[in-house]
């Protein structure tokens, strides 16, 4: 099954935006996936906490 023009068109325009952010500015490419790695850090952890709460709640 192969995908739509449109998503194929959509996926190389976000591809390629991404390649251009990342060679012209790589420092604040990195800061940007420094800081998304910190939210999902922080949800899977909050996560993780959440259920150990419940857990000990006997």
């Amino acid at each position: 099954m192969s995908m739509p023009p449109i998503k194929k068109i959509v996926l190389w325009l976000i591809v390629i935006f991404l390649l251009y952010a990342i060679l012209t500015s790589p420092s604040e490419a990195a800061d940007i996936v420094d800081s998304a790695w910190d939210v999902v850090r922080n949800g899977v952890r909050n996560i993780f906490d959440f259920f150990d709460a419940l857990l000990n709640r006997n």
